[in-house]
């Protein structure tokens, strides 16, 4: 089965974790690194010939178009995650709006193509927010990738399913995958739960998504996961141990997990 593979373009300052001490006019303050995770994972997908979706931060696509111009030569899905990493529900239909059509903006200075996909910062479309959806729609978006499985928590949509499916008219939903441990949804496959599971936990639970459910898993990334060597940020203990573990694993990781499964892009696990 083809589980889908993608990455959150932005820098590690842009995480949602350093908000409170790193504001956003401060940005252009910091040095930017994404490069360095990039080059890393575009090597990684060329040498297992793997495509995957690259949801590119608006920030990134305006400043850094030319990255935006090789994942696109490369062969990869281009799709979009908001400008300026933004938490939907802190915003009104209006800023979300103006947000989003300033992403595709960024994005569309070097690349003409099709862009199907929509990724929130945090997946923050939560269960009073279906307007954000009838947005995305709006602008031509096929699919979002923006919701979390049934849980507990204030992003958590209490109908919302756990496979691919279409969430309205003409838009496909394709929420974080999780399995079952103990009657609770434990979410797997991405980001920090990739670097803080044991790799064969990870590696397991996309079988068993598989092979039991005969679901797709959604593997995603950033790239200042694949760089170590970032600048510390202090941002409390927990913001701070959430962002860093394992970074020094997470390239070996994702080589292991494109060995071992068949991984695309989301459109074409949709089937789009």
């Amino acid at each position: 089965m083809k589980n889908a593979l993608s990455f959150d373009v932005e820098d590690y300052f842009h995480v949602t974790g350093f908000e409170d001490v790193i504001d956003r006019d401060r940005w252009d303050e910091y040095p930017v690194r994404f490069q360095i995770g990039m080059g890393k994972i575009l090597a990684i997908l060329d040498r297992h010939d793997v495509k995957a979706t690259f949801f590119f931060l608006g920030w990134i696509a305006d400043r850094y178009p030319e990255a935006v111009a090789e994942v696109a030569r490369r062969g990869h899905e281009v799709a979009v995650h908001g400008y300026a990493h933004h938490l939907v529900y802190r915003q009104q239909p209006d800023e979300f709006a103006r947000d989003l059509e300033r992403a595709l903006a960024a994005v569309r200075k070097t690349y003409a193509g099709p862009i199907l996909g929509y990724r929130a910062p945090t997946f923050s479309i939560r269960a009073d927010m279906r307007w954000a959806l009838d947005i995305i729609k709006q602008f031509g978006f096929r699919y979002d990738s923006s919701i979390l499985p049934p849980g507990r928590g204030q992003y958590v949509m209490a109908d919302v399913q756990e496979m691919p499916y279409e969430i309205l008219d003409g838009l496909l939903e394709f929420p974080m995958s999780t399995i079952d441990v103990f009657g609770r949804k434990l979410r797997v496959a991405g980001g920090g739960y990739l670097r803080l599971y044991p790799l064969a936990l990870t590696c397991q639970a996309i079988d068993w998504l598989n092979r039991r459910r005969g679901l797709p898993a959604i593997v995603y990334l950033h790239p200042w996961e694949l760089d170590p060597g970032q600048p510390r940020i202090r941002a409390g203990l927990g913001n701070t141990v959430r962002h860093r573990i394992n970074l020094h694993r997470t390239e070996e990781r994702l080589q292991e997990l494109c060995r071992r499964f068949d991984l695309g892009p989301v459109r074409k696990v949709l089937g789009l």
